[in-house]
């Protein structure tokens, strides 16, 4: 029995090995906050950045860099300074995810059946 007819046509492999990649960077709270600053603000320099998150330099050039070699977030140089935003809209689509589940977003049967047999235990 299939769980959903109404369901998208079937992913490529192709797509979802680009999607891993992409998820595996993102899975950082660093890099998923600095994903968010960047769709809330367009774009942003890393010195407001580094003010918004309390982190050193260093920390967030070294974030910002690994999402920018994924292809994830795009840099541009304005004088001294370095501006990024967001180059792969994809990469926000977790953050749409994360406040879905945050505003209460329904539990995916999987977890269900995993916390109900912890709750039995």
């Amino acid at each position: 029995m299939k769980v959903n007819e109404t369901c998208s046509p079937e992913l490529s492999m192709d797509l979802l090995e680009r999607m891993a990649g992409a998820l595996k960077i993102l899975a950082h709270p660093c890099r998923l906050k600095l994903a968010e600053i960047l769709q809330r603000e367009g774009e942003a320099p890393v010195h407001a950045v580094m003010t918004r998150l309390m982190l050193p330099q260093a920390t967030i050039s070294q974030h910002l860099n690994q999402m920018r070699r994924a292809g994830l977030v795009k840099a541009s140089r304005r004088g001294k300074e370095v501006w990024y935003s967001i180059a792969d809209p994809s990469a926000l689509t977790i953050l749409d995810c994360i406040r879905r589940k945050q505003d209460g977003g329904r539990i995916p049967n999987s977890e269900f059946r995993i916390q109900n047999a912890e709750s039995k235990r």
